[in-house]
């Protein structure tokens, strides 16, 4: 099971929502078959970090690429995550 529920817009876009109970050890490393655009609608305190570079702040309208195949993770924050996920 997923630590989150997804919304599919399109073939190549989907709404995201990570809850803010979610237990943090189900947010883990993990790599992506697809290149990915990623743009925060909403949270507080949630950060996005790509393997062997710092976390970063996932705040209110800032997209993220992440290469496919690239190592990466969300830590968990203090409200419900809302992103939008391009492919």
């Amino acid at each position: 099971m997923n630590p989150y529920s997804d919304t599919k817009v399109s073939e190549k876009v989907v709404y995201r929502t990570f809850d803010q109970n979610i237990d943090e050890h189900e947010l883990v490393w993990h790599r992506d078959l697809e290149d990915r655009k990623v743009t925060v609608i909403k949270g507080q305190g949630w950060y996005f970090q790509i393997e062997n570079q710092l976390p970063v702040e996932l705040k209110e309208g800032v997209s993220i690429f992440i290469p496919k195949m690239e190592y990466h993770r969300v830590i968990k924050g203090d409200s419900d995550l809302q992103i939008v996920i391009e492919e």
